[in-house]
């Protein structure tokens, strides 16, 4: 199975999704499925990754090769994103070859929040609900959490470290992320018994 991930923001982004999508695809038997991350054309932001036009030409050009593709944006307090996503995704099945599919996850509000899911350690005044409702997550708490773990400097501000260190923990992500990573999970799991690769 050959997947690849299109974020919003491929700088910051890939650092956490490659790892959560391979640890994902693990957890549903898929140990050998090639998680890449777009690159080519790199989007820059959300009104991108909504774009039709983007996309088509993303499914065009990696059609040929790709099984799965994954488009991850974050939520940003929109609740509406859900719904032109699920459009993207009916636009994709127009043209995709059968048995190929696009699949379009926001995470609750960003993808830095799946990575906090990963640690049980977050400061005790941090209630997880807090959390996850917070429209910007990256600012009040990520970065926080990066400097706690001194990885501020790291790649991406910490970001790949953390996420792999978070991938490691998957179920405890998928648990506490219900809306977005389970519910994506559910998705592909279900694709697969329909007789994906």
């Amino acid at each position: 199975m050959n997947v690849l991930i299109i974020p919003e923001d491929h700088t910051k982004d890939q650092h956490m999704l490659k790892p959560i999508v391979k640890a994902m695809l693990e957890h549903l038997g898929k140990r050998t499925a090639t998680v890449d991350v777009c690159g080519d054309p790199r989007l820059q932001g959300v009104s991108q990754a909504l774009n039709w036009e983007q996309i088509r030409e993303i499914l065009e050009e990696y059609g040929w090769i790709t099984d799965l593709f994954l488009l991850c944006v974050d939520r940003d307090g929109k609740a509406g994103r859900k719904t032109r996503l699920t459009q993207l995704e009916k636009r994709a099945a127009k043209v995709l070859k059968t048995g190929h599919i696009l699949l379009a996850e926001n995470a609750w509000q960003e993808i830095e929040v799946w990575v906090l899911a990963g640690f049980d350690d977050l400061p005790s005044e941090w209630g997880w609900r807090q959390v996850r409702q917070e429209p910007n997550p990256k600012e009040v708490y990520f970065v926080p959490y990066a400097e706690q773990r001194g990885v501020e400097h790291e790649l991406s501000n910490g970001r790949k470290v953390l996420a792999e260190q978070a991938a490691r923990r998957y179920k405890r992500i998928r648990r506490l992320c219900k809306e977005d990573v389970a519910n994506l999970e559910g998705r592909i799991k279900d694709w697969i018994k329909a007789g994906a690769r």
